[in-house]
């Protein structure tokens, strides 16, 4: 196995900026399905737990303007995905979305969480929506942002493809800044503390080959073997939340009403002058709008 186990000398300093300022918070690494994998942890320990999933060649500082707030209510866990961020990477692993399941059901254990509400990014919504599917019994509560697991746009795929290898093979700030600014609907609202974040854990030396394996869902065959189907969204029996930017790049807001139609109790809120990070761009509209959904989920 390869990949790191503690923080690059680089980030140090870095990261309690790329944070929320004046939030208390655990950073470390735990051994769950074979990836010793980075975790942050916020809030009460014996509050209603919320965890909080990254899109692909992402990384838990994706949600730095949304921990806070919602450390003040639950018990908050954001983490990398495995061969993500500052967790290890696996050549011979499975990068397809029941191994990222299988982790995920395996982190909820070792944490001692038997029932969650899941807040999942692109690539984190189609991980979670698998998730909350096959295991109806452990997820209170759905909030899919900007969700995969719905589409097959080889366009999209091919910008996702490109951008992504090229900030892995020059991992300087122009190629770092051209990926997170196609995300947004505003390019201008990429943040330097986010871009250094990603500068920094792009430049480890196993990324580039990390970035080719995790990639792998935007190969056609690949991705069209892992799409959510008609039956795995019916089974979903948590309230579910549909989150989308009006200027999503991957996609128009119609598909996730087309989603919505698919889950029993779900309902879909589009953010206008958004792209794909709502929880980023638009982070004040999405921090109320979850909060509120939360706040059903988990009445106190």
């Amino acid at each position: 196995m390869t990949g790191v186990a503690s923080l690059p000398a680089a980030a140090h300093g870095l990261w309690p900026a790329v944070m929320c300022a004046g939030l208390s918070f655990r950073q470390w690494w735990i051994e769950v399905d074979g990836v010793a994998t980075r975790c942050l942890e916020a809030g009460s320990p014996d509050a209603p737990p919320v965890v909080f999933l990254h899109g692909v060649g992402g990384h838990l500082e994706a949600f730095h303007r949304n921990l806070a707030v919602h450390a003040a209510r639950y018990r908050v866990v954001a983490y990398d995905l495995p061969g993500h961020g500052l967790s290890t990477f696996d050549p011979g692993r499975s990068y397809e979305i029941d191994g990222y399941v299988r982790h995920l059901e395996a982190l909820l254990d070792a944490l001692d969480i038997s029932s969650v509400a899941l807040s999942g990014l692109s690539l984190g919504g189609w991980i979670a929506a698998r998730f909350a599917a096959s295991r109806t019994d452990r997820v209170a509560a759905l909030v899919l942002n900007g969700t995969g697991g719905a589409t097959f746009d080889e366009r999209v795929m091919a910008d996702i493809k490109r951008l992504s290898s090229a900030a892995t093979t020059t991992p300087d700030g122009d190629a770092v800044t051209a990926r997170l600014r196609w995300l947004m609907a505003d390019p201008a609202s990429v943040s330097v503390d986010l871009v250094e974040a990603r500068r920094v854990i792009y430049a480890q030396p196993h990324m580039g080959a990390a970035m080719r394996r995790i990639l792998c869902l935007q190969e056609p065959a690949v991705r069209r073997r892992n799409l959510i189907a008609p039956e795995e969204w019916a089974a979903i029996a948590a309230p579910t939340l549909i989150i989308w930017g009006d200027r999503d790049p991957t996609g128009l807001p119609a598909i996730a009403h087309g989603i919505a139609e698919g889950i029993p109790d779900a309902r879909v809120e589009v953010l206008a002058d958004c792209g794909h990070w709502a929880q980023f761009e638009r982070a004040d509209r999405f921090n109320a709008l979850q909060l509120e959904f939360l706040g059903a989920a988990y009445p106190s």
